[in-house]
């Protein structure tokens, strides 16, 4: 399902996105389905690696282009976009766009109020800032990777979620805004430095407080929202599926023991030292029944407990149904655009944009005659 009644909050910005894999794209993603133009500059020959074009939502609501960055007309068409932008993202090493002639020196001669925006792992000083990286590597360095996981066991993978796009794309995404914002006040363009260790350990602010408060304990499963608390954590029903307790108030805990029928002779919910038994008890009770019969014990309840979901099942989900989180579009689900705007909304106006597709409309759109096919290279 396609919609293109509304051009979304980002209407009339134009984003150049030099391809690159993970954050980079889905920032740019972001932007464009927030109404942005986003033109994507692939390379004639992409990594064999990548994913089919057709299922590759990252770029989906984009237009690309082909320019062969080592050509001799290659640097000079992506300034020429560069021109007639707002924003540019970029997510190659420290150095490189500079010796492509596209950094951000030579882009902002041509433009000065272009924001440049820069997606690195390690960011663009540093000691490892020349070094190869990815996710796990970020998150782990931040602080962040070893908070996650049971305290006997290695810290659990958040698949790439909190580094490259959290940590990343999200904070790529802020700095872009802020940046065109000031842009436009004064019209002057600057560099965005955005890192993933350090949005990564950004996003743990709230938790550093806590350590230096005393309330945080600096190892993992072993703090009140790390599931060291037997009221805040996952537990396996009987037929192998998972149910996340996050009963934290006591009003809300007492419902769920309620519910759960713990019994009065059950450890409190805060006698720290008897956790463990706590802990086991929760664990015997959820065992008793399957992940569905738990699901209709507290349903429509204030307990707090929800089933773990796959991502299949979670687009499903009754709740995520009636919201359309989830839509089908291009022949498979996808997330709908996020955050929701009352007058402005997100849509899905273009498939993933397949490489060089748009070369034309998009010379002709943005006004730049370097680009046509008729100039050769670039189509």
């Amino acid at each position: 399902m396609r919609d293109g009644s509304s051009p979304g909050p980002l209407a009339g910005v134009r984003v150049v996105e030099l391809a690159g894999i993970g954050p980079g794209p889905f920032a740019a993603m972001l932007l464009a389905d927030l109404g942005a133009d986003v033109v994507r500059v692939d390379r004639p020959n992409p990594s064999p690696l990548g994913i089919d074009p057709a299922y590759d939502v990252t770029n989906r609501n984009k237009r690309s282009v082909l320019i062969d960055l080592k050509s001799p007309e290659g640097p000079g068409r992506v300034l020429d976009l560069a021109e007639r932008a707002h924003l540019l993202i970029e997510g190659y090493r420290p150095g490189v766009a500079e010796r492509l002639g596209i950094g951000p020196d030579a882009c902002l001669a041509r433009n000065p109020a272009l924001v440049y925006g820069r997606m690195t792992g390690w960011g663009q000083q540093g000691p490892l800032a020349a070094t190869a990286g990815h996710d796990i590597g970020y998150v782990a360095v931040a602080g962040v990777l070893g908070m996650i996981g049971e305290p006997d066991r290695p810290p659990a993978v958040p698949a790439n979620l909190l580094g490259d796009y959290a940590g990343g794309s999200l904070y790529l995404v802020v700095g872009l805004l802020a940046a065109l914002h000031h842009a436009r006040a004064t019209g002057t363009g600057q560099v965005v430095d955005a890192a993933i260790v350090d949005g990564a350990a950004h996003l743990g602010s709230v938790l550093w407080g806590l350590l230096a408060a005393g309330q945080w304990q600096d190892r993992r499963g072993a703090n009140l929202l790390d599931g060291g608390a037997p009221c805040y954590a996952v537990y396996r029903a009987g037929d192998g599926g998972h149910l996340a307790v996050g009963a934290l108030e006591p009003r809300f805990y007492a419902e769920f023991a309620r519910l759960l029928e713990l019994g009065p002779e059950a450890p409190g919910q805060w006698e720290v030292a008897r956790w463990p038994e706590l802990r086991a008890l929760i664990a015997a009770r959820f065992a008793t029944r399957t992940r569905a019969e738990w699901e209709a014990v507290f349903a429509g309840s204030d307990a707090c407990v929800e089933p773990v979901l796959t991502m299949r099942e979670a687009a499903g989900h009754e709740h995520l149904v009636a919201r359309r989180t989830y839509v089908e579009a291009d022949g498979y689900t996808q997330p709908a655009p996020a955050p929701r705007f009352s007058a402005t909304p997100g849509t899905l106006r273009r498939p993933p944009a397949r490489p060089g597709a748009d070369t034309a409309e998009v010379a002709h759109d943005w006004g730049v005659p370097s680009l046509d096919p008729e100039a050769g290279e670039g189509a």
